[in-house]
């Protein structure tokens, strides 16, 4: 099979890429854990440098020239995720300090005004970060928490997601927009009509969805979206909660402390207006400005492009790996992602990744922070590998040959 045609300068892509260059164990790195965490361009690190030497104090508290630029910076940062995410206005953006932060923060204070008898509807393929902060806030405050099956495919069984709300009191759904271990992408759009015909408001963990695909909220009418920046090509400590005004004026502030208040008595705290009401202490200051260059990154290549790219070698692997004996892919979601979890018949998962490694490609093992639904599959551990802008179909070659390998020695270890 001849390899696809890139639709881009890949070389150009990896030469941003500086840790790509490097060797593991004398073989080239093959990075093949994107979805666990993006490697970082030289942009997004010369941009915190450059923050870190020449303009560095603390946002909203001085009244001093360098205090006053890099407060100008934060805010217009909050403004390029806003025009990101097409939100209503700047004032809906919310940074906290992950995915995981984000959900919680929704959790806690909108879900503090879910009324005892009223439900959170979440599905079989959530992160955990989409389901322990949902059984706490059941186990809080009384609510109940319904769970909506997948098919055998991975998608969403849409029929009986639909029962559940109309059968039941529904305040919110909670759904990621693509599986970190299938890759399923969901059909956010068509999941919010549903959620808001029937009285609900809906929460998208997008902390895979938006790399690999544009999100317009307005476009998808949700009503909160998270995402964390170290996927999408930032640094760590960084992560986004959008959320519909009307929402988050009432909801109370998940933290106390400097900056979310108004006004502080020994009495008695009034609190700050959106966003800076969800946002107490210091801020993540470099971290903003890393993720604002990574934005600017992906926005330079396009979409376009990076959907497509993705597209490309998702079939290019899936095709590769269906020819590799013993071996068998979880899920065939209608539409994908660049994930792919797999196992191989007999070989544990933690064996392929360590002697992956041995011949410098890095691949994720385990339950991926997925343990119901790895088990539904009925697997206690599975491989999975995930892509990237800067992913080559030479890499999935190496990649496929590596699982080869594998399988040669333990036949022959077993012989």
């Amino acid at each position: 099979m001849s390899n696809p045609v890139y639709s881009f300068n890949i070389e150009q892509i990896r030469n941003d890429f500086p840790i790509l260059k490097q060797k593991i164990h004398g073989k080239d790195f093959v990075f093949l854990d994107s979805g666990a965490s993006a490697q970082k361009p030289i942009q997004v690190i010369e941009a915190m440098q450059n923050a870190a030497y020449t303009q560095y104090a603390n946002v909203h508290r001085g009244i001093y020239a360098m205090s006053e630029a890099v407060t100008d910076q934060y805010e217009s940062i909050r403004k390029k995720i806003a025009g990101f995410l097409n939100a209503f206005t700047s004032d809906e953006v919310i940074f906290t300090k992950n995915s995981t932060e984000a959900i919680n923060l929704v959790a806690f204070s909108y879900g503090g005004l879910i009324k005892k008898g009223q439900g959170v509807l979440i599905t079989e393929m959530e992160h955990h970060a989409n389901l322990v902060p949902w059984q706490m806030l059941r186990d809080r405050l009384g609510i109940h928490l319904y769970i909506a099956p997948i098919l055998e495919n991975g998608d969403i069984d849409i029929l009986a997601f639909e029962q559940i709300l109309i059968e039941n009191d529904i305040a919110l759904v909670a759904v990621t927009h693509m599986s970190n271990v299938l890759g399923t992408i969901n059909p956010i759009k068509m999941l919010a009509e549903m959620a808001h015909k029937n009285g609900a408001k809906i929460l998208v963990d997008g902390s895979q969805g938006i790399v690999h695909q544009s999100v317009n909220v307005q476009d998808l009418d949700i009503d909160f979206y998270t995402f964390t920046g170290h996927k999408l090509y930032g640094p760590t400590g960084i992560g986004i909660l959008w959320g519909k005004k009307e929402c988050l004026d009432q909801m109370p502030p998940f933290m106390g402390g400097g900056d979310m208040i108004e006004n502080v008595t020994f009495e008695r705290s009034t609190w700050a207006k959106i966003p800076t009401k969800f946002e107490a202490g210091t801020q993540p200051i470099l971290e903003v400005i890393g993720l604002g260059a990574a934005i600017d990154y992906v926005l330079s290549i396009g979409y376009d492009i990076l959907m497509q790219h993705d597209k490309n070698l998702v079939e290019y692997a899936l095709i590769k790996m269906r020819n590799i004996p013993g071996l068998s892919i979880l899920g065939s979601p209608s539409v994908r992602g660049g994930v792919i979890s797999f196992s191989i018949k007999d070989i544990h998962a933690h064996d392929i990744a360590t002697l992956l490694d041995q011949n410098g490609i890095a691949i994720r093992a385990g339950q991926h922070c997925a343990e119901p639904l790895v088990k539904k599959f009925g697997y206690t551990s599975v491989s999975r590998a995930s892509f990237a802008v800067y992913t080559t179909f030479d890499e999935i070659d190496k990649f496929v040959d590596g699982l080869n390998m594998i399988i040669d020695f333990f036949q022959r270890s077993n012989h």
